[in-house]
């Protein structure tokens, strides 16, 4: 019997066009089977953005981190601080069993009660409704004075994360666009901790919890972000330029 056209003509994919997310994260499956070790202890590429949201508990996880805190700042004024409190890790303790629910791994899920909890400790031993926000606060000046002197001693702190992530091998310092690239991305996160403390620390010796809890989630998420596209791209631009099996730019 005759073939038709249609029948010599190989089937369509029906799938959409990658994105350059999606190619950032399937340029490294097919020859690491995923984000595992053994990928990067072979030297080979490593499921990069798929590593970082899952180290930062994933999009969702990092919306479900400023639930507890708007909580905590809608209480405070109207109820005793032990209260507040209460309220912020009720809503934590929600969170984590919705998440772990919906299939995430305990410690994931679990993450930001025991961050609440935290939190919570400080204010409570303190007295200070404001204190709830202390650790993040001086989290943010210790990232930026670490990330900051990675670059005064010309390790950029992403170059040498990146360089761990691939078995450790790379002379990723001699080379120059390389090096350049880390460079910039360490100054991100530098600028993103260093803008965070500063707007905190202001809001907290203004005294306003209220502008506690606002800044907290607006230079949450939003930051990190924007931080982590400009380390994507700094690690992908290396891993293209240092490692012998990496796809041409």
């Amino acid at each position: 019997m005759a073939t038709t056209q249609r029948d010599r003509t190989e089937p369509q994919s029906t799938a959409g066009p990658h994105t350059p997310w999606e190619d950032a994260v399937t340029e490294t499956d097919d020859r690491t089977g995923g984000a595992g070790g053994a990928g990067a202890a072979a030297g080979q590429p490593v499921d990069i953005k798929r590593a970082m949201l899952d180290g930062m508990g994933g999009p969702s996880g990092m919306v479900y981190s400023a639930l507890p805190v708007v909580g905590f700042a809608a209480a405070v004024p109207f109820v005793a601080l032990p209260v507040a409190i209460g309220v912020a890790l009720a809503a934590a303790g929600a969170l984590a069993v919705f998440r772990m629910w919906r299939g995430e791994a305990f410690m994931t899920a679990m993450g930001g009660v025991f961050g609440v909890a935290a939190a919570g400790a400080v204010s409570a031993w303190t007295g200070s409704a404001n204190d709830f926000f202390l650790i993040g606060i001086w989290a943010s000046l210790a990232g930026a004075v670490l990330t900051l002197g990675s670059l005064l001693v010309r390790r950029p702190l992403t170059g040498s994360i990146w360089n761990a992530m691939h078995g450790g091998g790379h002379g990723w310092r001699a080379d120059r666009p390389s090096l350049l690239a880390h460079d910039l991305a360490t100054l991100t996160v530098t600028a993103v901790f260093a803008g965070r403390f500063a707007v905190r620390q202001w809001l907290y010796l203004a005294d306003s919890t209220t502008g506690l809890a606002i800044a907290d989630t607006v230079t949450g998420f939003p930051l990190t972000a924007l931080a982590a596209v400009v380390v994507i791209w700094a690690f992908r631009r290396t891993t293209k330029r240092l490692v012998k099996d990496a796809p041409a730019a």
